[in-house]
């Protein structure tokens, strides 16, 4: 059981100490395809070197470069986009506008399918989920690179602010709005989407109605890390793809889980106790609207 939250730092297991783990974490590098050799999360200076967070019993991605593996995810996106045999490539932060011209962000990855002569004839879109994180990542962090080899299992479980995945605020705050704009515009245009996110992640989401690959708008990208003893390096793994159509997919997620209204009654009263015994009665009266 780890006695601290740090899973990966620059790409290797906080307990790696090989030479090439230790290369990684001196010269503050990637190995997982980013868009310069060195990690460039939080700070490009100064960079959140923490790919993946322990959280009970298994592991949270926090960095969306992590997902790019050996590019397992475009592979994998390109198979629920194009037909068998398509010439295809990636391009990565593609920006989205809509009809006014206005920004609707950035796509993750664009997988874009050619012909013989260079000309696109279609794409899809790959938007890549990683988790926010609650609590202070960036304590524990530069206290394990302060010393990396004595703080490989540092104690941090007393610590204040112990980080951990917060998956309520990276479906409301980031996986929703990118559904919402950049989803409508690309399904409004009949293009698919994959949506690629680790386990944890996924199962805190409202169950989703599956539908077969042929009939999908959206493809599920679900995706876990698993040690390698050999290498001792945690390896990018497809666990599951899960199938769904947009409009439900979208409507299930963004529709809250509503309850009955007793507790929130029950806030009100209270409130309004207070404000009566407080000696400050309300200042609107009832309007009589007569008959």
């Amino acid at each position: 059981m780890p006695t601290h939250p740090l899973a990966e730092v620059f790409g290797f297991p906080s307990s790696n100490l090989s030479a090439d783990a230790v290369r990684y974490r001196k010269f503050k590098l990637c190995p997982f395809n980013n868009k310069v050799p060195n990690c460039t999360k939080d700070k490009a200076d100064n960079p959140l070197g923490v790919c993946s967070v322990f959280h009970n019993g298994s592991i949270a991605i926090t960095c969306p470069i992590r997902f790019r593996q050996d590019w397992l995810v475009a592979v994998d996106a390109a198979a629920f986009f194009f037909p068998e045999g398509t010439a295809w490539t990636s391009l990565t932060e593609v920006r989205l506008n809509d009809k006014s011209g206005n920004t609707a962000g950035n796509i993750d990855i664009v997988l874009v399918a050619y012909d013989a002569g260079g000309k696109v004839t279609d794409f899809g879109a790959l938007e890549v989920q990683a988790v926010y994180i609650s609590g202070n990542v960036r304590r524990p962090f530069e206290h394990y690179m302060g010393n990396p080899t004595a703080r490989a299992n540092m104690d941090w479980r007393k610590e204040t602010s112990y980080p951990r995945p917060d998956y309520l605020s990276s479906s409301r705050k980031r996986l929703a709005p990118q559904l919402l704009y950049k989803g409508g515009i690309l399904n409004a245009w009949s293009k698919k989407i994959a949506v690629a996110l680790d386990e944890g992640f996924f199962g805190t989401l409202p169950t989703l109605r599956e539908t077969d690959s042929g009939h999908a708008d959206i493809a599920w990208l679900v995706y876990d890390l698993e040690f390698q003893h050999t290498k001792s390096q945690y390896l990018l793994r497809r666990r599951r793809t899960v199938y769904t159509v947009f409009s439900e997919s979208l409507d299930q997620i963004v529709r809250p889980e509503v309850g009955a209204p007793t507790e929130f009654v029950e806030r009100l009263q209270e409130k309004l106790d207070e404000k009566l015994e407080n000696g400050n009665p309300p200042d609107t009266k009832t309007i009589d609207t007569g008959d």
